[in-house]
C-alpha cells in the first residue's frame, strides 16, 4: 500500500509550490480517479451510474456555473466514506450507501460534497500552505480516499523539506459553508433539509460505535456532533412549511440501493436484511422492495426461476416502472430466454431511447440472437453517454472477435482493462492494436495516445 501511495503521489508534472489553480485542481483529480480505479471497483452500470449521475447534476444545476464537469462515482468498498475530490469528482462508497434510508439522506450528503468542490475548500488550504506541491496534496488525497488517514499523515510529514504538517480535514467553517450551501440546495429542490439531521445522527452513532478506528469519512468530515447542532439550528428557523417539500418517492433510491448491496455485501447479510425488512411489515414500499433485492440476489446466484418470482411480486406493485421490465429482461437473458427478453426490450428502448440501461441490455440481447450489426449500433450508443463503461468495451471486443475482427477486438479489451484498472493487460492490448494493420488508423491512433500517457506517468514515479 505504501508503494502505491508514493506511486500515486507523484503522478502528476512538477507544479508550482504556491498556490492551487483550477488547472491544477484538474490535474490532481485526474490523477486520484487513476489511482481509484488501480484499488477499487467502481459499480458503474448503466443504471447505477445513470440514477447517481441525474441526482448530481440536479445540485449542480441549482448550485449554478461551474468551473468543473462534475462526475459522481459509486466505489465497491466497505468504509463509512464519501470523497469530494479536486476538479468535481465525487465518490460514495458502498459503506456509506448502506446505512442510508431514503433519497433524500443521499442527496444532502452528496450536495455537502459539492458544496466543499464549490467552496474550493482543498484548493483554499493549499494556497496557504508554503512549500506543498500538488503532487504532495495527490498523495494525501490518494491515501485518504484508500481509507489510510494515519498514513497518510506520516507520509506527509516525512514528505516536507520544512516539517510542516498539513490537514485535510475540513475545518469547522468548512463544515459549516457546505452543510449552509447543502441546505439552501435542498430547499431550492424542494427536498426537506431535516434528511441532513438524520444523517448527521448516522453518523453521530458511527463515530461512538467506532472510536478505535474512525472511517474516513469521519476524519475528513470531524465534529458531527457540532454539525448536528448547527443544522438543527437552520432547521428550526426554516420558514417553509413542511407540505412545501416534496414527498419523495424513495423507490428508485431503494432499487439502487439493493443494486449496490447486492453486489458489495454478502449474500447472507443480505438475505438476512431482506428477511427482516419483510418481517417487519412497517412500510409498505420497504417491504416491496426487500423483495427485489430477494430477486436480485438469486439472479445473482443463478437460480433464475426465484429471481423472476420475486421480481413479479414487485412488478405487480409497480407495474408502470420500466426499470423492472428491464431488470425481468435481464434475468430472462440470464436464464437463456432471450426470445422473450428482447420484445421486453425493445418496448422500453423505444419509450426512452436515452435509457441506457435499457440500452445496453438491449444489445446484449441482440448480440445473443445474431443480430450483431444492430448490437454494434446500440452499444456506440452507449459509448457516447457513458465512455468510461467498462463493460461496456468488453461487450465490443467480444463482439468484434465473433466477427473476426481481432485487431479491432484487442482494442476494445484494452480499454476495458484500462477502465477496469488493469494497467499491465490494457498495456498488452495497446500495444497489440498498434502494430495490427487491419486497426483502423482511428483506433490506432487513439491507442498510442493512451500508451503515451500511461508512459509518461510511468516516468514521473
Amino acid at each position: 500500500m505504501v508503494i502505491v501511495l508514493l506511486i500515486a503521489g507523484q503522478f502528476i508534472l512538477p507544479l508550482p509550490s504556491y498556490g492551487f489553480s483550477i488547472g491544477e485542481e484538474r490535474m490532481v483529480g485526474e490523477r486520484l480517479l487513476y489511482t481509484i480505479r488501480t484499488q477499487f471497483k467502481l459499480l458503474d452500470e448503466p443504471d447505477i451510474a445513470q440514477y447517481i449521475t441525474t441526482l448530481g447534476d440536479q445540485v449542480v444545476e441549482v448550485a449554478g456555473p461551474q468551473f468543473f464537469d462534475y462526475h459522481f462515482f459509486v466505489v465497491k468498498s466497505d468504509q463509512f466514506n464519501a470523497f469530494a475530490a479536486p476538479s468535481g469528482l465525487i465518490f460514495f462508497y458502498t459503506g456509506l450507501i448502506k446505512t442510508m434510508k431514503t433519497e433524500d439522506e443521499l442527496l444532502s450528503v452528496l450536495a455537502h460534497e459539492v458544496g466543499h468542490v464549490v467552496s474550493r475548500h482543498i484548493a483554499h488550504r493549499m494556497s496557504k500552505q508554503g512549500k506543498v506541491t500538488a503532487a504532495t496534496m495527490l498523495l494525501g488525497l490518494a491515501s485518504l480516499a484508500l481509507g489510510n488517514p494515519a498514513l497518510s499523515r506520516g507520509l506527509l510529514t516525512g514528505s516536507m523539506a520544512a516539517n510542516q504538517a498539513i490537514s485535510l480535514s475540513f475545518s469547522r467553517q468548512d463544515e459549516e459553508q457546505a452543510d449552509r450551501l447543502s441546505f439552501d440546495w435542498m430547499q431550492a429542490l424542494h427536498r426537506n433539509p431535516e434528511s441532513m439531521e438524520t444523517m448527521l445522527k448516522t453518523m453521530r452513532r458511527i463515530t461512538r460505535y467506532r472510536t478505535s478506528k474512525l472511517p474516513a469519512y469521519l476524519l475528513t468530515h470531524p465534529n458531527p456532533e457540532a454539525r448536528l447542532d448547527y443544522v438543527r439550528s437552520l432547521v428550526e428557523i426554516d420558514t417553509t412549511k413542511p407540505g412545501q417539500y416534496k414527498k419523495t418517492d424513495n423507490f428508485a433510491f431503494l432499487r439502487f440501493k439493493y443494486r449496490v448491496l447486492t453486489q458489495s455485501i454478502p449474500a447472507s447479510e443480505l438475505r438476512v436484511s431482506c428477511a427482516n425488512s419483510i418481517a417487519s411489515g412497517r412500510n409498505a414500499l420497504q417491504v416491496t422492495m426487500a423483495h427485489y433485492g430477494l430477486a436480485m440476489l438469486a439472479g445473482q446466484e443463478t437460480n433464475f426461476s426465484q429471481a423472476i418470482k420475486e421480481l413479479e411480486l414487485v412488478i405487480s406493485q409497480y407495474p408502470d416502472k420500466s426499470s423492472l421490465q428491464v431488470d425481468k429482461a435481464m434475468l430472462l437473458i440470464g436464464a437463456g430466454k432471450t426470445a422473450l427478453a428482447l420484445p421486453i426490450l425493445r418496448q422500453v428502448y423505444r419509450r426512452d431511447p436515452t435509457d441506457m440501461y435499457a440500452t445496453f441490455q438491449l444489445a446484449r440481447a441482440l448480440e445473443k440472437k445474431g443480430d450483431l450489426r444492430e448490437a454494434e449500433k446500440l452499444y456506440r450508443e452507449v459509448v457516447k453517454t457513458m465512455p468510461e463503461y467498462s463493460q461496456l468495451y468488453y461487450a465490443l471486443g467480444r463482439l468484434k472477435a465473433s466477427q473476426g475482427n481481432q485487431g479491432v477486438s484487442n482494442f476494445y479489451l484494452a480499454k476495458y482493462y484500462l477502465y477496469e484498472g488493469r494497467i499491465k493487460f490494457a498495456k498488452q492490448y495497446l500495444q497489440r492494436a498498434t502494430r495490427d494493420t487491419t486497426v483502423p488508423a482511428a483506433l490506432q491512433n487513439e491507442a498510442q495516445s493512451i500508451l503515451d500517457r500511461l508512459e509518461t506517468l510511468e516516468k514521473e514515479t
